[in-house]
């Protein structure tokens, strides 16, 4: 563990302290006197070039264990938030079984089924939620897990391109089945404080889907591309004239009922 220059010399009650995630011990050290942990994994291609890949699915897998492992065993974390990713919910292998058209907060994707179709951002997060419940479970750790859309926001994508490409893989299915997603950056953090505050009081417990914009429509899909810079036909496909039947509704229903309760009693209101 070492002690970041970042915010040295300016007036900040922040400190920037780095740990490998592959180091138990040194991810204890930074979490000791910390009451929460907020662990948004988001592993990069340091290159640029080959994108999210197996191996880096595997690396999400662990680190997220090993994070999990050291908050369990770091006295003063008393609550933990992971940010998944919806993800995690909508890859289900719908050649053997015939699913309800509803996906919320209790649907999971199918790893096999990831890996058939070389979905390594999707396994990575889905490994990654899977150990974490796991280990909290075995360890006692109060978590809860948010499971957002494609992240959005001013620039968003530009200083996020692997994650960004990585989540698109599968678009057109995805745009097809209406479970295409985005959530505003700013947004998701809110997400992420109503939460964490609620795990004060025990009100907020397991999985949260978070999404604020559905693509729907081709217009929708223009729009979300050239946001992201890439070509339209990458999210909706080749047809502009076909319109899909949409086969599933996703639902946030549990995370805008948390959201509403906790503005609520902010404002004093039963």
């Amino acid at each position: 563990m070492e002690i970041s220059g970042e915010m040295m010399g300016c007036k900040s009650k922040i400190s920037v302290v780095m740990a490998k995630p592959n180091e138990i011990q040194g991810l204890m050290e930074a979490f000791d006197g910390c009451c929460g942990v907020f662990h948004t994994s988001s592993f990069a291609d340091p290159a640029g070039l080959s994108g999210y890949s197996k191996s880096m699915a595997e690396m999400e897998g662990k680190g997220s264990e090993n994070v999990m492992k050291a908050c369990a065993r770091t006295p003063s974390v008393k609550h933990c938030v992971l940010t998944s990713s919806l993800l995690a919910c909508i890859w289900r292998d719908n050649s053997q079984y015939e699913f309800p058209p509803l996906v919320n907060h209790n649907c999971w994707s199918n790893e096999s089924l990831c890996v058939d179709k070389k979905l390594w951002y999707a396994l990575g997060k889905l490994k990654a939620e899977k150990v974490a419940w796991k280990i909290a479970e075995e360890m006692s750790l109060n978590l809860t897990t948010i499971c957002p859309g494609l992240i959005t926001g001013h620039e968003f994508s530009y200083r996020n391109p692997t994650a960004t490409i990585a989540y698109l893989k599968g678009a057109q299915e995805m745009y097809a089945n209406g479970l295409l997603a985005t959530v505003d950056v700013r947004r998701l953090a809110e997400a992420h404080v109503s939460v964490f505050e609620a795990m004060k009081t025990t009100t907020a417990f397991g999985r949260y889907i978070c999404f604020d914009r559905i693509i729907q429509c081709e217009d929708e899909a223009e729009k979300l591309a050239d946001e992201i810079g890439i070509p339209r036909n990458k999210i909706s496909g080749n047809s502009s004239d076909y319109v899909f039947p949409n086969c599933f509704e996703l639902s946030n229903k549990k995370l805008a009922n948390l959201v509403s309760r906790t503005l609520r009693s902010c404002y004093g209101e039963s």
